[in-house]
């Protein structure tokens, strides 16, 4: 098993109606509890980094870091670069052995997306790297991504014809209404379905067949999780996810990827929580992280058997 890129994954992905996890990593504890998570269910998985990720711990390192863990995990996984914001940081993922990257213009005016998008695809393609791009714009926080309530807008299904012909891009992120961070919703979760569905039938129709849709935004935020940081000192309060039920419909439609952060930081923030409650006399960090790290990889066989049904995705 080995670090591949993303395209024989979507391909089966949509065949299979089931979508791949894309979880973001910033450390060693982190990988290896998404690796391991997934070799239980001997699945494929996405690792997938942001600009600040790069920035926290360099990107060879993560690269490094993720081979080795690989090797141990006998796991298929790509390793993705996450609203990459200019062909700059693009150029740096692929020098240090990206297997796909993402440009997010999603913040430009429609004509300079397209325009940037290009040149980012023009460049992946030529090093063998595949590229995913985004049209639409969601609400939320998420490290460089910050998109004020009221401020996002769904994808326009004709737009989204227009910009994969145009750009030759990869893999297309879609606005329905998922939102980045914790606090998705104030009300009750509402993803316009039918939305996805019109932009797929047109792709189809386009001569896009069986092209893979993502879905940023998409961690359930448990309440039990949520609870379990509160419990012991957190203060998250009103934090609402994605319901399961939304994201295994999305799968088994064209969405090939699924995006959870939030989820990962919650799991990670509940463990070492939880850890420092229970033994505050202990003060080796392998104690706390190797809990936290348990906890991120209860959640990845969690969301691989119950939300995003990719496992056995590897035979």
């Amino acid at each position: 098993m080995a670090l591949v890129d993303s395209k024989q994954m979507f391909k089966k992905a949509f065949e299979g109606k089931y979508a791949i996890g894309a979880f973001n990593i910033n450390n060693m504890e982190i990988v290896q509890g998404i690796l391991r998570g997934a070799a239980a269910c001997n699945s494929a998985v996405i690792l997938q980094t942001s600009k600040s990720a790069l920035n926290y711990a360099g990107p060879g390192c993560l690269h490094a870091m993720v081979k080795a863990i690989l090797d141990e995990t006998g796991v298929d996984a790509a390793l993705h670069l996450d609203h990459g914001p200019d062909l700059e940081t693009v150029k740096v993922c692929i020098e240090n052995g990206f297997t796909s990257v993402m440009f997010d213009g999603s913040h430009f005016e429609y004509e300079e997306n397209v325009k940037k998008t290009k040149e980012v695809v023009e460049y992946a393609h030529a090093h063998g790297v595949v590229v995913e791009a985004e049209l639409g714009k969601l609400e939320g926080v998420e490290d460089e991504v910050k998109v004020e309530a009221g401020q996002g807008s769904y994808t326009d299904p004709d737009q989204a014809i227009d910009f994969v012909t145009r750009t030759g891009v990869d893999s297309l992120a879609v606005a329905i209404g998922t939102s980045h961070g914790a606090y998705k919703f104030k009300g009750d979760a509402k993803l316009d379905f039918e939305r996805l569905e019109t932009i797929s039938e047109k792709l189809e129709k386009a001569g896009f067949d069986k092209y893979p849709i993502v879905l940023h935004g998409a961690s359930g935020v448990d309440p039990a999780v949520i609870d379990l940081c509160n419990k012991y000192g957190g203060q998250i309060k009103g934090a609402k996810g994605i319901p399961a039920e939304m994201l295994r419909k999305a799968a088994s439609m064209a969405v090939c990827k699924i995006n959870m952060d939030t989820d990962i930081r919650l799991a990670m923030t509940a463990g070492i929580r939880q850890s420092f409650a229970e033994k505050p006399e202990a003060f080796d960090p392998r104690g706390y992280l190797g809990v936290a790290r348990t906890m991120v990889q209860e959640l990845v066989e969690s969301k691989i058997r119950n939300v995003l049904g990719s496992v056995d995705s590897m035979k």
